[in-house]
């Protein structure tokens, strides 16, 4: 992603004025806020090394699935993130909740995965800790293929008579 291009957080900054350095090293997330918007355009960019750094748990062994969180990122049309409620999570406080939604598009499914993340400053730097998930609907994009229709898969037979069994 260049510099100049619209940070995809929300944050209507440029990248390379939001989450861009936070991403790269060079500069730390001052709240837990902006660690979550750094996080939320890690998946938009694939760049999972962000995703795992700031996660306390950084590896498979305490519990992230790298080729599945690789997979969820680049498999997604990510949509838009809306930072929903904070408390906490100031450049002076120790931990903070952010909850947030982020809206994306998977295998032709329109979700919206709700969160309350929990983040916790060790060393002068924010973390995530861990998350609560908040449950959703999923909701369909396009038209649902009826029991009569042609099957989508091109085979010719009914959708009930074939993947629709």
């Amino acid at each position: 992603m260049k510099d100049n291009e619209l940070c995809p957080c929300g944050s209507k900054k440029e990248f390379g004025a939001c989450c861009g350095p936070i991403i790269a090293g060079t500069k730390k997330a001052e709240t837990a806020e902006e660690l979550m918007r750094s996080r939320y355009t890690a998946y938009v960019t694939h760049d999972i090394d962000h995703i795992v750094k700031t996660c306390r748990a950084g590896n498979e062994e305490d519990g992230i699935d790298l080729e599945e969180t690789r997979r969820w990122s680049e498999e997604s049309t990510w949509q838009g993130l809306k930072i929903l409620r904070t408390e906490k999570g100031s450049a002076s406080d120790k931990e903070g909740i952010v909850e947030f939604s982020a809206t994306y598009t998977r295998k032709g499914l329109r979700d919206v995965h709700l969160e309350r993340a929990y983040f916790k400053k060790e060393n002068d730097t924010w973390i995530y800790e861990a998350g609560e998930l908040i449950p959703t609907t999923i909701v369909r994009e396009g038209e649902k293929v009826g029991r009569n229709d042609p099957c989508p898969c091109g085979s010719g037979k009914k959708y009930k008579k074939c993947c629709g069994r």
